[in-house]
């Protein structure tokens, strides 16, 4: 059976830990043991103000954190944004904003921690999406940066090994979070059809709330992982198989 304390004297740093999977990570490892930091734009009790995409910020709070820690044995790579666009719509700011935030932020954040990481032999789980390994209407930033990111831990991952550092990507479907509802309702324009393709998804393979996300985070992030790293595992009920 598998303890309830899996995390017990960890130091873990999460983004995007405001609202969402993020939110849902932080309590589940606060929960098991962990002392925990969020990062996020959005600053709450408890979570640093944070932009990812920006190094300085980054650098701050990483140090802040850990300066808080003692130190860090596990980075949960969370924050992200999504934003419906046609492609002969998509402006060079909002291309740049998703590569930022959902590629540059993972990259900026993973390598502020790693001297940290390299002292405690620690993990990084960065959660990217379906979308990154199936293609979607209207989201070619989107999809571009998820892809990109999925790669990139990837690349950590083979580099990092003689570190003793694991690197590991959840790549979620639908989840029950304001970011998907946000990004559609931000983009009135009927010719995306956006809200029957959510629509079809739910009624084929349901939405999951952000826990169930969590879950596979904290797995990764596990000594019943020791021997994962470079994984990506999908956590859509079935939606890209």
């Amino acid at each position: 059976m598998t303890s309830t304390r899996r995390f017990e004297g960890q130091r873990v740093v999460v983004t995007g830990a405001a609202a969402g999977v993020g939110r849902a990570v932080a309590e589940l490892f606060t929960a098991e043991g962990a002392s925990v930091v969020g990062l996020d734009l959005n600053a709450t009790d408890g979570v640093l103000a944070c932009d990812v995409s920006d190094a300085e910020s980054v650098s701050s709070a990483v140090t802040e954190a850990a300066e808080r820690l003692g130190g860090i044995d596990v980075v949960v790579n969370v924050a992200g944004i999504d934003q419906f666009r046609k492609f002969d719509e998509l402006d060079l700011a909002t291309w740049h904003r998703h590569l930022g935030v959902n590629l540059t932020g993972p990259m900026l954040v993973s390598q502020a921690a790693l001297p940290h990481l390299r002292e405690s032999h620690g993990n990084v789980v960065t959660i990217a999406s379906v979308a990154g390994l199936r293609a979607q209407p209207y989201q070619a930033a989107y999809c571009s940066s998820k892809a990109g990111v999925i790669a990139l831990m990837k690349s950590l991952a083979l580099e990092l090994a003689a570190d003793g550092i694991r690197v590991n990507t959840v790549c979620p479907g639908g989840v029950e979070t304001e970011l998907p509802v946000k990004a559609a309702a931000e983009h009135v324009d009927s010719d995306l059809d956006w809200g029957l393709l959510m629509e079809t998804a739910g009624a084929r393979y349901g939405s999951m709330p952000p826990s169930d996300v969590a879950d596979v985070v904290a797995y990764l992030a596990s000594d019943a992982a020791a021997s994962v790293t470079g994984a990506v595992l999908t956590v859509d009920r079935g939606f890209s198989a």
